[in-house]
């Protein structure tokens, strides 16, 4: 439980002074998306795609009847793969991760889009377990599991023979367990992007493979044209029918769904006549308010038997760039009259307003222009924030200066293969403003600390407070592969608080200070391009991220 608002105010009423430390006070992220508030939602029961808005990329979910979890990617940050749960599809509330334990997450020296790729969440009802499986890129596949998701999971059980990306858990009625899972096809691979999917049984008592690894897809469903990373494949049995969904055309704009149906786990599946069951590469990239990149899907069925799918999917800016990364959304499935389940058929558009008849929106949801205020009270970090590559907690404190998050000026960069000190969340508007308040005495030139907003190792802006000739400065950055590019920089006066202010309109970035708690606003650089730290400017799989860091340059 946190200290009540009058013992905080009266610790933070101390003024912390210590050198080469960052003493942030308070973080406060606003959503300001005109989207929203051009759209209201026209009842309690409907609510806005995505539901998981900014970078939360690769959805699995999974029930047990009355709850449902719901994971996705977390690359090289830490903790790993972050845990949602609902009771309604609709209301989402994070209660973890998987991964929170250094022994489950070996991330070092992995670039930030390499660490943990497309984790599958499973539910096995013969023996009450709960499994996530997941593909470390640079150890291989493993899995963890759990007999409570609200707690603690597993160390890592590694899979020595299931080779490739994206494995997934299928538990049939009769008690038998298979993987599945993209890998190599037989034989050299033909193309580039020319892969397969391949099964494997699983012993739930020994948590072992065993026997042959069968090949069910070579290539995609339209060999002949040549698909490419066909990727996140997860086996079904619904209706007395083996179904095999997986993701096909690669995570971009081309990115889809396509579904098989099959007469056995292990057994021979054929493609749907009218595949993709979600894609929307083809449609007008004019078109309003576009939706890009849908795929890789997931299917959970709800008490009263409809099925719903989550999938990723993008929101670029007028078709072009988005900072967001790949989002999460929902839909319901509707169904042939061959039994096939899909999501979007012809000129058919993923929604941005979604009913669901029969459930109450909540106030407090993880959708819409909502805002958010972190006062640091707590003694550890709330389930927004993440560090990279490991815990960090040598490097920032929550307990020595009660009220503030203190990160240490690190030798480390966020440039590096390492971990900063560097405490971040994500973007998850377009338009959005963050504020933060911030206590620096740099104790020399090298000194920096302030507000970094990071893409990758080689895409970030760098807002911060140093010492140059003496004396306090702020100024701003563009970090790169090259040297920094200073792109503007004020001489500050001598006050021991300062805030900063970061505010973005999709396409670009401006960046404010204040001096002192009831200081104006004075604009230190406007219109900073937001497509430099974007995907389509740089390589990745993440979304942009706004990080509390410090660092001895």
């Amino acid at each position: 439980m946190g200290a009540c608002r009058s013992d905080i105010a009266s610790r933070k009423s101390n003024v912390p002074t210590e050198k080469s430390v960052a003493h942030f006070d308070r973080f406060t992220y606003a959503g300001k998306d005109e989207f929203y508030a051009q759209h209201p939602l026209p009842g309690p029961d409907y609510f806005y795609n995505p539901i998981l808005p900014g970078w939360n990329s690769d959805p699995s979910i999974c029930t047990n009847g009355e709850d449902y979890f719901l994971v996705t990617s977390s690359f090289s940050y830490y903790p790993g793969v972050p845990i949602f749960h609902s009771r309604d599809l609709v209301n989402w509330t994070q209660i973890g991760h998987v991964l929170d334990r250094p022994e489950q997450l070996p991330l070092d020296g992995q670039r930030v889009s390499e660490g943990i790729f497309a984790p599958a969440i499973s539910y096995n009802p013969h023996n009450q377990t709960y499994y996530m499986i997941t593909t470390n890129i640079r150890r291989g596949n493993f899995f963890v599991k759990t007999k409570d998701p609200f707690g603690t999971w597993s160390d890592p059980i590694w899979l020595p023979d299931v080779h490739g990306i994206d494995p997934s858990f299928f538990f049939d009625d009769d008690g038998k367990a298979y993987i599945v899972n993209n890998d190599a096809p037989d034989g050299p691979a033909l193309y580039e992007g020319h892969r397969a999917i391949r099964v494997q049984q699983f012993d739930p008592e020994t948590d072992r493979t065993f026997g042959p690894r069968k090949m069910l897809v070579n290539g995609g469903i339209h060999p002949e044209e040549k698909p490419i990373w066909i990727e996140g494949p997860h086996l079904y049995k619904i209706n007395g029918q083996y179904l095999l969904m997986a993701a096909e055309g690669g995570t971009g704009p081309d990115h889809s769904e396509v579904i098989l149906s099959g007469d056995a786990p292990m057994g021979t599946f054929v493609p749907w006549n009218q595949n993709p069951i979600l894609t929307q590469r083809h449609l007008s990239p004019d078109r309003p308010n576009p939706v890009t990149c849908a795929g890789h899907a997931d299917l959970v069925q709800t008490p009263e038997g409809d099925w719903w799918a989550v999938f990723l999917a993008c929101r670029p800016l007028d078709g072009n760039f988005e900072n967001l990364g790949r989002e999460t959304f929902l839909m319901p499935v509707r169904w042939s009259e061959d039994g096939a389940p899909y999501l979007t058929q012809g000129e058919e558009r993923v929604p941005l307003v979604v009913r669901r008849p029969g459930v109450q929106r909540k106030e407090a949801t993880t959708f819409g222009n909502f805002e958010a205020t972190d006062e640091f009270d707590e003694a550890t970090l709330g389930q927004e924030w993440f560090t990279l590559r490991g815990p960090a907690t040598e490097l920032y404190s929550l307990t020595e200066n009660p009220g503030y998050l203190s990160l240490r000026c690190a030798d480390v960069s966020a440039s590096e293969r390492n971990t900063p000190a560097f405490v971040a969340r994500r973007m998850q508007h377009h338009q959005f403003e963050c504020e933060t308040t911030l206590f620096f005495e740099p104790a020399d030139a090298h000194d920096a600390a302030g507000l970094l907003l990071f893409k990758d190792e080689t895409h970030q802006y760098f807002l911060s407070v140093r010492q140059q000739n003496g004396q306090k400065q702020l100024a701003l950055e563009k970090i790169g592969e090259a040297a920094p590019e200073l792109l503007a920089s004020d001489t500050l006066a001598d006050e021991a608080l300062l805030r900063l202010k970061v505010v973005s309109r999709g396409t670009d970035y401006d960046f404010y200070y204040a001096l002192g708690k009831g200081g104006a606003w004075t604009l230190l650089c406007k219109d900073v391009p937001a497509h430099y730290l974007s995907t389509a400017n740089s390589f990745g799989f993440t979304g942009t991220t706004i990080a509390m860091y410090a660092t001895r340059k």
